[in-house]
């Protein structure tokens, strides 16, 4: 019984792994094979041979699967390699899997129960001085085993790969032999490698509720102040200005009739309408950021205009503070003299031109974003 060492020892490193559960598994039914040697106990007086299984499982848990297997194997006798010596059998077996959750391979031990069948001929010894006829004789026996093991699986999805070491006690109580050479039972060592194949369409991951939809109307994806449900231009820029709808839209401040008399930078009644329709449009977009612009006509020096224009800038750009306007908003008040004209001061035949003029001595709000 020299191999029962090489068992123990395997079995009891195995035994003090921690365990991990997974956190899923696949509970199909499978159909599992495998090839190896089957290493004789030396007191059979038999042979190393190959043996092959054939099984049918199912995981229970990510843990615990069964399997019912069947097992062959025919070697040769020592003494007589010409003689026939058989095994066969069948077992039901659990294996624990050391299962990671993170990982596609994971050792397990196996135990189960199983029946082993022995089919051996043999040569009669000579009995009370009688001489055997050299004919061989056959003996078939039934007989219970145990199977111990442990091994390792590797998960390629509907394939797994099983490698395994273990032993089978086989309590073989009566052999073709003497009396006085009979053993109670044999331990054989087993090694071998194998395929589990699961049965049946991939499992399915189950179907949950199904989400539901945030509020549109408490919702501002794009936090340009009008909620999903009215934006219909979602993902609007920081900085733009951005109409009830919730798509930019182009602002003009219209200063038109914000004109000046000759030679003066006070506001005239006429433009404090228009000057208060502009600040109704800087109040409805606070993040619109403008510049205070003053502009003469042609009359006068160049420096005298340029004071002038700035006069007419700081006129408006007072009146739009003292209105509620905050100056952070504005850039200015900037005079830009008469070098901006937006009309002719004079007609084409140098004559002078007052429309034009009168024109061209004006404010205005440019729009800086």
């Amino acid at each position: 019984m020299n191999k029962k060492l090489l068992c123990a020892a395997l079995l009891g490193g195995l035994s003090v792994a921690q365990a991990a559960s997974a956190q899923e598994f696949d509970d199909r039914w499978y159909v599992a094979g495998s090839t190896g040697v089957n290493f004789q106990d030396n007191d059979r007086n038999t042979e190393d041979s190959i043996f092959g299984t054939l099984g049918f499982g199912k995981f229970l848990n990510p843990n615990w699967s069964v399997e019912m297997e069947l097992n062959y194997q025919n070697p040769d006798k020592s003494s007589n390699p010409s003689l026939w010596w058989s095994q066969y059998g069948a077992s039901v077996d659990a294996r624990y899997h050391f299962r990671g959750a993170d990982r596609n391979w994971w050792p397990y031990i196996r135990m189960g129960l199983g029946l082993q069948r022995h089919e051996e001929e043999f040569v009669r010894a000579p009995i009370f001085g009688v001489p055997s006829d050299g004919w061989p004789a056959q003996h078939e026996d039934n007989n219970a085993a145990i199977n111990l093991g442990a091994g390792l699986q590797f998960d390629f999805g509907r394939v797994d790969l099983r490698t395994e070491v273990g032993t089978r006690v086989d309590f073989d109580e009566v052999q073709a032999r003497p009396a006085n050479v009979q053993e109670d039972y044999f331990n054989d060592i087993l090694a071998s490698v194998g395929l589990t194949v699961a049965l049946g369409p991939d499992p399915v991951a189950p179907v949950g509720p199904a989400p539901v939809a945030p509020n549109c109307a408490d919702s501002d994806s794009d936090g340009d102040g009008v909620n999903d449900c009215d934006d219909k231009c979602p993902g609007s820029q920081a900085g733009q200005t951005i109409g009830p709808d919730g798509c930019p839209v182009p602002v003009s401040i219209d200063l038109k009739g914000v004109n000046f008399d000759f030679d003066k930078s006070t506001l005239r009644p006429d433009a404090i309408a228009i000057l208060n329709e502009a600040i109704e449009i800087l109040k409805r977009y606070p993040e619109l950021r403008v510049e205070v612009a003053g502009h003469t006509d042609s009359i006068g020096s160049d420096a005298y205009n340029q004071g002038l224009s700035e006069r007419r800038a700081r006129a408006v750009y007072d009146y739009l503070t003292s209105n509620g306007i905050d100056a952070g908003r504005m850039s200015g008040p900037t005079g830009y003299g008469e070098s901006r004209p937006i009309a002719p001061n004079t007609n084409e035949d140098g004559s002078d031109n007052p429309e034009g003029r009168a024109r061209n001595r004006r404010t205005e709000l440019n729009v800086q974003n």
